[in-house]
């Protein structure tokens, strides 16, 4: 049982070394923060599916990778949030589908809001600066989870050593 624990910790540790080190990485080429990003790593938002202790090492991967953002603490905290809430709502999902959909619409939201929010602030333009990085968002992480994300979770269904690990129910 105690191995089990800690087999379970390391597994949400890789998950969230490989998640922060993957946004980090593609901030170098300007992939991951603004209106269109192309994070890879939010291919990994899919892992609770499989694996629902990924849901605190993507929080803490998301949480590394914020500290970089151009957008200073409210991306640290509202992105990150929306990692959370997003990896767990995909671990509660029953269809491998469905469970790309939760990081598609909660950073769709919650981070079109805060870069509207960062570009207009609350005034009349909002609305207008919401949608359109809503939709922008919605797009490029729909790409990532739907193409990415599935593609992962398949390979990780066909490997020996994660179909041991992944929940049992």
């Amino acid at each position: 049982m105690k191995n089990q624990s800690v087999l379970k910790l390391a597994v949400a540790g890789m998950i969230g070394a490989a998640y922060a080190v993957m946004a980090i990485f593609g901030s170098v080429f300007g992939l991951t923060f603004g209106p269109i990003q192309f994070r890879f790593s939010e291919a990994l938002c899919l892992t609770p599916f499989l694996f629902p202790e990924a849901v605190g090492g993507l929080f803490v991967g998301c949480l590394i990778a914020n500290i970089f953002s151009p957008y200073g603490l409210l991306d640290i905290v509202i992105g990150s949030l929306a990692t959370l809430i997003a990896a767990w709502l995909t671990s509660r999902c029953r269809s491998r589908y469905l469970a790309a959909l939760p990081p598609v619409v909660v950073n769709m939201v919650l981070v079109g809001g805060l870069l509207a929010f960062e570009q207009t602030g609350f005034t009349k333009a909002f609305m207008a600066a919401f949608w359109y990085n809503a939709c922008s968002l919605a797009v490029s992480e729909a790409v990532v989870c739907y193409v990415l994300g599935l593609l992962l979770l398949k390979a990780l269904e066909k490997t020996k050593y994660f179909r041991e690990l992944q929940k049992k129910d």
